[in-house]
């Protein structure tokens, strides 16, 4: 039974988009988890945020969970181990067609896009005084740590090395673990995949002299050709380091729901990340591409959750065809 204060808050919450999701949560869960990533990186940061939000605006019990990142959160939210989670297109694409390192064979098509979150660059971190400048100066036998195992970082920046001829020993952990190592002089470089900034170079940053090191444009347009990825510039702005934009590439990230979710709740859950940007961007910068026009990044990898679809088509004019939207 609905307190008095339940009530009023729902009454003055029906003045929102999703006015009806509120008022009918026939199944909703009692509780959610998003999955994450590991400490120190973007996605722990961003979804622990944006899951404190929701639960906070819901009256639901909800928070975010540490994980090996966008190929584990994919099984998670297929079996329904997590309700929610994140991921970037490239290991998506895979998991939906059963290549999934994770799980081979198994085909993850219960997970379901929920909204568009950010662009990842990949980009290279070292300390200054390893004078290392460029993907070139990298020393043959480098000790590269290249984020979680299995990882978007861990699953592409290895093959992108390789692509670029650099020879490497190949180190994994979480990014709070790797900052320390680069800094204590276990690793010679850091192989970053996370939104900007990311919060373990922001840490390096004001304990130390780093190198933000870009791509040339040759290796720019090398990796662009290999592999699923657009060209990126990491602004100037992002770090204190940098004197100017450093060319990148990267790949974007969605957030994914369980497609076995309600619509009603799910819609709740897309309405208040996307009617709200600022909200979003105190949780993390990167959030600044967290708006309604970037549904169209998913570009049908990732077939859309009814609920999320219906908030977009009725609250962004967006032109989701049937067929990419789940059918339960």
């Amino acid at each position: 039974m609905k307190t008095p204060a339940i009530i009023v808050a729902t009454a003055l919450l029906s003045q929102a988009a999703f006015a009806d999701g509120h008022e009918d949560r026939t199944g909703w869960p009692e509780s959610f988890t998003v999955a994450t990533a590991s400490q120190g990186g973007t996605y722990f940061a961003y979804g622990s945020g944006w899951a404190n939000l929701v639960a906070e605006e819901l009256g639901i019990s909800g928070g975010g969970e540490v994980t090996g990142g966008p190929g584990q959160n994919m099984a998670l939210v297929h079996t329904g181990d997590a309700q929610f989670g994140m991921t970037t297109m490239g290991p998506a694409a895979e998991a939906i067609a059963g290549e999934s390192p994770i799980a081979p064979g198994l085909q993850m098509t219960n997970a379901c896009a929920m909204f568009p979150m950010y662009q990842t660059p990949f980009s290279v971190t070292t300390l200054a005084s390893s004078g290392i400048t460029a993907i070139s100066e990298i020393p043959e036998g480098a000790r590269i740590g290249f984020g979680p195992a299995g990882s978007t970082s861990d699953t592409y920046f290895p093959r992108m090395m390789d692509t670029l001829g650099v020879n490497y020993e190949r180190r994994n952990g979480s990014w709070s673990d790797l900052g320390g190592q680069l800094q204590d002089g276990l690793l010679d470089v850091i192989a970053f995949a996370a939104g900007v900034p990311v919060p373990a170079v922001s840490q390096l940053e004001v304990q130390t002299d780093v190198n933000i090191i870009e791509f040339t444009a040759e290796e720019q347009a090398t990796i662009m050709e290999a592999f699923p990825v657009a060209a990126y510039a990491i602004a100037e702005s992002t770090y204190s380091t940098l004197e100017a934009d450093a060319r990148s590439v990267s790949m974007w990230n969605f957030a994914i729901a369980n497609c076995d979710l309600p619509n009603s709740f799910v819609k709740a859950v897309v309405d208040i990340i996307m009617s709200d940007n600022e909200r979003m961007m105190n949780i993390h910068k990167a959030a600044r591409t967290t708006v309604p026009e970037n549904w169209d990044k998913n570009a049908g990898v990732i077939a859309w959750h009814p609920g999320a679809a219906e908030w977009f088509i009725e609250n962004a004019g967006a032109d989701i065809p049937a067929d990419q939207i789940h059918s339960k």
